[in-house]
């Protein structure tokens, strides 16, 4: 469940408002994004992994962290390095270079395996990858 949004880090993006598929962001007066129905969260994070400047900790919890618990504290968090970790761990943060023969997507290394020649145009117009079935 979404924990903590870090007035600091934030830049006002909004990326996590637009990605939130059950509105649990609200503006602030400031222009951060708050958290207004916490309850609604649905612990997809989404907004973590968008965030792109990792203001965002989603704790991996089906209810509210309690009062206290190091899910909440951000000075904690940013001393483990769990702020962001879940987009690093997706492979959007850290340096990754997007098509990367280290992704370890089994689609794509299958796929770098074969030798997989770029997508070609069918008939109909419709672009169709190498290897696939021709219609």
């Amino acid at each position: 469940m979404i924990e903590v949004v870090s007035q600091d880090r934030c830049v006002k993006c909004d990326v996590c408002v637009k990605v939130c598929p059950m509105d649990v962001f609200a503006l602030g007066p400031d222009g951060i994004p708050v958290i207004a129905r916490q309850d609604d969260c649905q612990t997809c994070f989404m907004c973590e992994a968008h965030c792109p400047v990792d203001a965002l900790f989603v704790a991996p919890l089906s209810g509210p962290a309690p009062a206290g618990s190091p899910y909440t504290d951000e000075a904690a968090l940013l001393e483990a390095g769990a702020m962001g970790r879940y987009r690093a761990v997706l492979g959007w943060g850290g340096g990754r270079t997007p098509g990367s023969r280290l992704d370890q997507n089994h689609v794509f290394t299958a796929r770098l395996a074969a030798g997989s020649q770029p997508a070609e145009e069918t008939p109909a117009g419709r672009r169709r990858v190498s290897g696939e079935p021709s219609a």
